[in-house]
């Protein structure tokens, strides 16, 4: 099992889904963990309660990442709590589905912002801080999507692609001050954001998947916490595809 002690990780969007599991993971590894969210103080406030009952600690920080102030904030409020920063994972994201012709520019502008420019605003407040730990890593949550691209999600798409490619560009420019810069990209995974799905759509879309089966959060969790420590010390500028064999 990975050793995270004496890391301070940042996991934005993470009062519930994917960025719940990893926080727990990462909390379990033996991290400090910060808690964002923007409106489930609710859920914020009862993985918090977890995490500390199972001998961990974190906080929690409100922040919409979309706005670039607002990242600024959570970076700092996380570095002045914890005195320092050594793990970011961008995980905050929402979904859009519909034709792209009848998407709306506040659609449109929406996703870009919190998907894409979420992912692009913490970043690069973190960057300073993460430059005074010993082998800092960046982690984004992307998507299958993200490298092929899906109809009725085009917008959700356009933002995973970017933030692979993103990922990629960073990772080569920040490898000689020894910043790691990863992604995840999940398949089909168990979240509320696929709870739109009839049963017979999800019956149609599980004979897609080789492994006859949706993904759990806690298998991208594992993925991520992996990318977080020390033992994936030579791993870089990599896209993760975790998808049961899907694409």
């Amino acid at each position: 099992m990975y050793n995270l002690s004496g890391k301070v990780a940042l996991v934005t969007g993470s009062s519930r889904g994917i960025g719940e599991a990893i926080a727990r993971k990462l909390s379990i590894l033996g991290a400090s963990i910060i808690i964002n969210y923007s409106k489930d103080e609710d859920g914020a406030n009862r993985i918090i309660e977890e995490i500390k009952e199972n001998g961990g600690y974190a906080i929690s920080v409100k922040a919409d990442v979309s706005k670039y102030e607002e990242a600024k904030y959570l970076v700092e409020e996380a570095v002045n709590h914890f005195g320092k920063l050594d793990v970011v994972v961008n995980n905050a994201g929402i979904s859009s589905l519909g034709l792209f012709m009848d998407q709306d520019v506040n659609q449109i502008e929406n996703i870009i912002q919190v998907n894409l420019m979420g992912t692009v605003n913490v970043t690069h407040c973190a960057i300073k801080h993460l430059l005074a730990s010993r082998g800092a890593g960046i982690v984004n949550v992307s998507s299958i999507w993200g490298n092929v691209g899906a109809s009725y999600e085009v917008l959700y798409s356009l933002t995973k692609g970017g933030i692979n490619t993103f990922t990629k560009a960073l990772a080569k420019e920040l490898a000689p001050s020894n910043i790691r810069v990863n992604a995840v990209a999940p398949g089909v995974i168990n979240t509320e954001m696929n709870n739109f799905l009839s049963d017979d759509e999800k019956d149609v879309l599980t004979e897609e998947i080789p492994m006859g089966r949706f993904g759990e959060v806690e298998e991208i969790a594992n993925v991520v916490s992996f990318l977080a420590s020390d033992e994936a010390s030579y791993v870089t500028g990599q896209v993760l595809t975790i998808d049961g064999g899907m694409l």
